[in-house]
């Protein structure tokens, strides 16, 4: 069978529609129009698609097709809207940006570096731990615990004493003894 007698395009559908150029579906990052922070040379505002991407089991088709059935007028009102709200979305972003900067600048004033406000994070994190009802039974019940095995290794303590006294007033040690001094 000769390779220039099959029809690929019946076997195989790409799909990708090669004839209408990208597909900008594929697009879809984020719905934030600010894929980079603002005054950034690769930002460009309304590149990116903001509108919802069909989740798995919806009809992308009757999805993509919606805005045939608007008219006109409630295509331009829509898109009106998409452009104020991706220029709402860049402002907001603008203003985040500037506030993370004089954050960063008052920080830098009063000397609060990196290393600071980690250290200053774990001790409250430490503190809220301890004022846990969780944190406080169980200190109280390992202290229990180690009173109970303190007490309890001082009174094997006791005993061990005791016995070794038993043991040197005994006879056999006081003989053991004496044998010991005798040969001395």
């Amino acid at each position: 069978m000769d390779c220039g007698d099959l029809d690929f395009s019946e076997d195989y559908q790409s799909p990708f529609d090669f004839d209408t150029g990208v597909n900008k579906n594929y697009l879809y990052l984020s719905p934030s129009s600010n894929a980079s922070p603002p005054g950034s040379p690769t930002q460009k505002p309304g590149l990116l698609r903001t509108d919802p991407v069909p989740e798995e089991g919806e009809d992308a088709a009757a999805t993509l097709g919606a805005t045939e059935t608007l008219s006109e007028e409630e295509q331009d009102e829509l898109r009106r809207e998409l452009a104020k709200v991706e220029e709402e979305i860049q402002t907001l972003s603008q203003v985040l940006a500037a506030k993370e900067k004089h954050l960063a600048e008052i920080k830098r004033k009063l000397g609060i570096n990196s290393l600071q406000e980690l250290k200053q994070n774990i001790a409250k994190g430490w503190q809220d731990v301890t004022a846990t009802s969780a944190y406080k039974k169980t200190s109280e019940t390992l202290s229990q615990a180690g009173q109970r095995a303190s007490a309890a290794f001082s009174s094997v303590g006791s005993v061990i004493t005791k016995k070794l006294e038993d043991v040197k007033n005994s006879p056999t040690f006081k003989s053991f003894e004496e044998k010991v001094e005798n040969l001395k």
